[in-house]
């Protein structure tokens, strides 16, 4: 069976979550993958999840980076394969790799803090600026701070 390429997009997580923040990546361009082998992690605003590859392949291109935010339906991953069933996949593109549907990610602060979607919503309800809230402790996956954090930090406050 003959390779193609396929264009991978950034998953739908529902009709009220339109983006999806790169937690990390564990794969590289060059690398081959199996299907259903832990390519990302990927973070809507309620929740980390593993992302696996779609099918057995080698990984073309995977454009984004850790902490961009990106649309769902922007491309995530280009992928070599065999797989029929993702033929539906296939990319209409030359060699080039077209660019990715990115939003700018939470704001780091002096401190080079790096904040989930849903810690950046709590704090700002709170009527904090997360940009220059650099007191609070940074304990969610890969140093960033949780939801969790900020409500720690709020009740810390109250009392």
């Amino acid at each position: 069976m003959a390779n193609f390429i396929i264009d991978v997009p950034v998953p739908s997580m529902g009709a009220t979550v339109n983006e999806l923040t790169v937690v990390s990546i564990k794969t590289k361009p060059g690398d081959r993958v199996a299907k259903g082998q832990k390519i990302a992690e990927l973070e809507s605003d309620k929740s980390i999840f593993e992302y696996g590859a779609p099918a057995d392949g080698l990984v073309v291109a995977l454009p984004a980076q850790p902490g961009e935010v990106l649309q769902s339906g922007a491309l995530f991953l280009r992928l070599e394969t065999d797989d029929a069933s993702l033929r539906h996949l296939e990319s209409q593109v030359g060699s080039g790799v077209p660019p990715v549907a990115v939003v700018a990610a939470p704001a780091k602060s002096a401190v080079a803090l790096v904040w989930t979607p849903r810690a950046t919503k709590l704090a700002q309800e709170a009527g904090l600026d997360p940009v220059k809230l650099t007191d609070i402790a940074a304990t969610g996956p890969g140093g960033r701070v949780s939801g969790d954090d900020v409500a720690g930090y709020l009740a810390a406050r109250k009392s």
